[in-house]
């Protein structure tokens, strides 16, 4: 991921990369973990306007009783700390307390969606880990994650084999979602799965890419909150153009949030974010198989 890394924050911020040697096995979904990477390099280089430096290091602990007699819900015993530092403003101790909160953002209308910071620590608590939060003013900011080590590494069966073989397919799929970091690792993980990929960031673009495109496109996957135009808006424009068109939407709310504000119809094909490539590649093989669009 460094490459990603590093054109994701800016030549103006300095990455450092400190791996530990002889790390202990954990438990978690690789796409997962490149989320939780990912959120917490864009909320370091949004915390950092002037520059500065982010700091990746991973360590094994061990965590005694001491640390979690001063910590909720620590389990005892071997851990992989991930560590994540930046040199930027810092935040004070009411923001600390609300970080982890689903769309709560200090940034500016339009820029954040809150949504980030509540994804890892979802993610976090669904690998049994924990994550902690040091920050003061002017001094930056550092996120420690403990993850339950693991004896080894789970083999492959035969109907692991199976069901991954299940997810690939040739098609050319468009991906739609004004966030970068979402958009690329959507992609990414299509591509894994061996489908042709095309991006846009908007309704508008992704309409453009229709046009230009000589090929044919099989599957749009999109997300639903999209400023200008959003992805029904552009659902409705596609279905009425290329009838037969299939679409997935994809939103960090439910779909029965969705539905209730009458945003997106119920029934129709629809993934929770944040998604595993295996959950993505899943949904989208389905989507492709079926009769209806």
């Amino acid at each position: 991921m460094i490459k990603m890394l590093e054109r994701l924050i800016g030549e103006d911020i300095q990455l450092n990369f400190i791996p530990a040697p002889n790390l202990h096995y954990i438990k978690i979904d690789p796409g997962q973990m490149e989320q939780v990477i990912m959120n917490l390099a864009v909320n370091a280089r949004d915390a950092m306007l002037q520059g500065g430096s982010l700091t990746i290091e991973t360590k094994n602990v061990e965590l005694d009783e001491n640390y979690a007699a001063a910590h909720d819900d620590v389990h005892l015993g071997p851990h992989v700390m991930l560590t994540i530092s930046d040199t930027g403003q810092g935040m004070d101790k009411e923001t600390q307390k609300r970080i982890f909160d689903p769309f709560y953002t200090t940034k500016e209308r339009g820029k954040g969606t809150g949504l980030g910071l509540s994804t890892v620590y979802g993610i976090v608590k669904q690998c049994e880990g924990n994550i902690l939060v040091y920050s003061e003013i002017g001094k930056g900011t550092t996120f420690r994650i403990y993850f339950p080590s693991v004896d080894q590494p789970e083999t492959s069966t035969f109907q692991d084999a199976k069901e991954e073989s299940q997810r690939h397919g040739k098609e050319t799929i468009l991906v739609v979602e004004d966030d970068e970091m979402v958009r690329k690792l959507s992609s990414r993980a299509l591509k894994a799965f061996g489908y042709t990929v095309l991006e846009a960031r908007n309704g508008f673009q992704a309409l453009k890419v229709f046009e230009d495109y000589k090929g044919h496109i099989d599957l749009v996957l999109t997300d639903v909150i999209m400023p200008e135009m959003n992805g029904p808006q552009l659902g409705k424009q596609l279905f009425l153009r290329f009838p037969g068109i299939k679409v997935i939407y994809m939103s960090g709310y439910t779909d029965n949030a969705i539905a209730h504000h009458g945003i997106l119809e119920k029934g129709i094909a629809f993934l929770n974010k944040p998604v595993s490539p295996e959950e993505l590649g899943q949904k989208v093989r389905d989507v492709l198989d079926s009769r209806e669009c």
